[in-house]
């Protein structure tokens, strides 16, 4: 049978080859053994999926394992955002939490994520745990039909959408949204973010257009449902044509948050997670902790000398971000990717609140996008990133050995001050910048990011990191 192992975010496949119905049933009955081994039989889990191919019916057969486990489902009762799932475990006090969905990955996949009574991510110890109780054969998979499960109340079937709407107006005020007149440009990228923001901005003077509003799992005019360039590309343009403000544009499960200027320039992510945290600190008030993961802004521990707040660096994905948030009582988390998440609310990215925020910062500052940057770079500083994903040949242990024994004393002309291994090889440089060297956990993939306070060298740092993997 086919090997099930969680990566930074759960577990993701290639439908109709490794990712299966069996495959999944496998899968939950191993989150199944997981949530019964530590105490929680007869407890009520939140099932959730997203818009790909054949989502809802791999929801279904999540749901029918869990039931015969002694546990009770709720199942959403359509397409839901990962971050409504989220608020619906602690909402609806469950004990964890299943989301059908490979979020930005391309077309052909599908993933597995899953939630804690919290509704944020699976430490990694746990995650490993999980893997360990998932049986070698689907012989061993306990299994109820959907019918029977729902006529005997075991599988409920429920609309999160009220509730996560009620926990939004608690958190910004979307009457001074709607009341602005903006012209909001929004890219859903044909995922769960279809149709959220011209519903909670419905009403008032503001004006939301929304493209790629449908269901369509293959996802024309991008590559993936992932908020980065050249994805973005049409919304851009959109921007631009109909002389919106602002774009604002959600992953496949709107979990992620990309950003662009009104002039149709893309605002990446790290400069967002910088924006975000200066508005909590600075527009709304807020003090508290930062989380951050290695591979995002310095910007942080700058706004955090300024602001006298603590920020934490962990390693790469939520399933260490989230820990460390409620460990610290985090007033904002966040990653590389574009996923934020706030206090307040659950320990899981928010692209739909995550877009609320910035479009409130715009209000309460009566700023466009690129004036925020300006804004924000007064205080901090220029920053600039960018990032290249590449294939490779042979082994990852090889690859690691080469980098080791070839480490550069300079980058892009910038000497190196450390090297930090925590997650990957982080090449600290001396203008307070820096180059990152990751493998993903799930593809050969090697993912290479630099931010420098000199624009005009940034490509340069890349072409250095290539050359230190073995790659140029």
């Amino acid at each position: 049978m086919t090997s099930i192992a969680f990566g930074t975010d759960g577990w993701r496949g290639r439908m109709a080859e490794d990712y299966t119905f069996d495959s999944v049933r496998r899968c939950s009955q191993g989150f199944a053994n997981y949530l019964i081994k530590h105490g929680y039989k007869g407890g009520w889990v939140v099932v959730g999926y997203d818009m790909r191919f054949q989502s809802e019916f791999f929801a279904q057969a999540v749901a029918e394992v869990l039931a015969a486990n002694d546990l009770r489902v709720y199942l959403t009762s359509t397409a839901t955002p990962t971050p409504a799932i989220a608020y619906s475990v602690v909402h609806r006090k469950a004990v964890g939490a299943v989301n059908i969905t490979a979020s930005h990955n391309p077309p052909w996949d599908n993933g597995f994520k899953v939630r804690d009574q919290f509704g944020g991510a699976i430490d990694p110890n746990g995650l490993k745990e999980i893997e360990s109780q998932i049986p070698s054969n689907v012989d061993r998979v306990k299994r109820i039909k959907i019918e029977e499960g729902e006529k005997l109340g075991f599988i409920f079937r429920f609309d999160p959408q009220p509730d996560y709407i009620q926990q939004l107006n608690r958190l910004v005020d979307l009457q001074l949204i709607k009341n602005a007149g903006l012209k909001v440009m929004v890219d859903p990228m044909w995922g769960n973010g279809v149709r959220w923001f011209p519903m909670l901005l419905d009403g008032g003077k503001t004006e939301v257009i929304e493209i790629h509003n449908d269901r369509n799992p293959i996802f024309p005019e991008m590559v993936r449902p992932e908020p980065i360039q050249p994805n973005v590309d049409a919304g851009l343009k959109a921007t631009v044509d109909h002389g919106a403000d602002v774009l604002i544009v959600t992953d496949g499960d709107a979990d992620r948050l990309g950003v662009g200027d009104e002039n149709g320039q893309f605002i990446d992510q790290l400069r967002v997670f910088g924006l975000l945290a200066y508005y909590m600190l600075e527009v709304r008030g807020f003090r508290g902790p930062i989380v951050k993961t290695l591979s995002t802004t310095n910007i942080l521990e700058k706004l955090g000398k300024i602001y006298d707040v603590p920020v934490y660096s962990t390693g790469v994905g939520f399933k260490y971000v989230a820990p460390k948030m409620l460990e610290t009582h985090a007033m904002i988390g966040g990653e590389e990717s574009g996923g934020y998440a706030f206090k307040d609310h659950v320990p899981e990215r928010d692209g739909i609140l995550a877009g609320l925020y910035i479009l409130d910062m715009m209000v309460r500052l009566d700023k466009k996008p690129s004036e925020l940057l300006d804004a924000l770079f007064e205080k901090v500083g220029a920053h600039y990133y960018d990032r290249i994903d590449t294939h490779f040949e042979g082994s990852r242990q090889d690859r690691e050995k080469f980098i080791l024994s070839n480490q550069p004393e300079s980058i892009g002309g910038l000497r190196v001050t450390n090297l930090d291994t925590t997650d990957g090889f982080k090449f600290n440089l001396e203008d307070g910048g820096w180059l990152l060297i990751r493998f993903s956990g799930t593809e050969p993939i090697i993912r290479v990011y630099t931010e420098t306070m000199h624009k005009e060298i940034v490509q340069e740092i890349l072409e250095d990191g290539l050359r230190t993997v073995g790659l140029k």
